[in-house]
């Protein structure tokens, strides 16, 4: 964790440099198929222009920071930054050579920013787990020159998000439930009401600040079928910290509770379920 300052969101640098953090890096490819259509929407909303200079805040291994640089061409620079060291090396593994990228291992929170110097600030799900969001996004506002962007998914509720919380609640059959989380909590669905997020974005000087949700499905499987969807499951996501450091045979009860409760929404090789997303716009005026 070399290069990390600590000040800020210690609990989840810890987090994303442990297994979680690696699991995520295995599994890479999948998880880039996974989210693909949400990495679709962000690109499709962020409007980023050839030159333009970009951050892509908790890039993990760096499936937008790729794409953002195919927009931006030679002439532009798009600045990868994650507080996990196995996404990232896995992000610079299989970045191309040629790409206008770098990636940083860095907390966006506290992060000396060149001020001005940035046209977009875009994310896929990487701004929910800030300890302080105000000040993180205040930090990230300085390096937006005046006019900047700021554009990024996160998750709605939990109850609008199956692909999620139905695996979970088969794992509570076997184990004890996680830790109650506070809707303000850094988290997966930290950024579920409207209304935080706007008094967020405010208070860190954003302007412009608009919300669109969106309800999709993804197929959890990855065309792997049920096989692939269970192991999914327990490897990423809150099913997955539910079991952790859980003895086999519970694992085993909970990977059979999860391919129950999959099996409705399984096809041959798809295991389909509903998710729901807000997209955020906002300007640096």
């Amino acid at each position: 964790m070399a290069g990390v300052p600590l000040t800020r969101n210690a609990d989840q640098i810890a987090y994303w440099n442990g297994p979680g953090g690696q699991r995520w890096a295995d599994r890479q490819r999948m998880q880039d198929e996974l989210l693909q259509p949400v990495s679709t929407f962000l690109l499709d909303r962020a409007k980023a222009m050839p030159g333009e200079r970009i951050i892509d805040v908790g890039c993990g291994c760096g499936a937008t920071t790729r794409a953002f640089a195919e927009r931006v061409g030679a002439s532009g620079y798009v600045l990868g930054i994650d507080i996990s060291a196995p996404m990232l090396e896995r992000a610079k593994q299989i970045a191309p050579k040629n790409a206008s990228v770098e990636f940083l291992l860095a907390d966006a929170t506290v992060y000396p920013f060149e001020p001005a110097r940035f046209d977009l600030v875009a994310s896929r799900f990487g701004v929910m787990f800030f300890d302080e969001p105000v000040v993180s996004f205040a930090n990230l506002r300085q390096a937006l020159r005046p006019g900047g962007r700021l554009a990024f998914i996160c998750w709605r509720e939990p109850r609008l998000n199956p692909w999620l919380m139905v695996p979970l609640q088969a794992v509570y059959n076997h184990v004890p439930k996680l830790p109650e989380v506070a809707p303000e909590d850094p988290g997966p669905f930290a950024f579920a009401s409207e209304a935080r997020v706007h008094r967020i974005l405010g208070a860190a000087g954003f302007s412009d600040v608009a919300m669109e949700a969106y309800d999709l499905t993804l197929d959890i499987s990855v065309g792997g079928g049920i096989e692939a969807a269970v192991k999914s499951a327990l490897q990423l996501g809150p099913a997955s910290r539910a079991i952790e450091g859980q003895p086999v045979e519970v694992i085993a009860a909970a990977a059979n509770s999860v391919r129950e409760v999959l099996a409705p929404f399984a096809s041959e090789k798809t295991v389909v379920l509903p998710a729901s997303i807000w997209i955020v716009t906002a300007r640096n005026l």
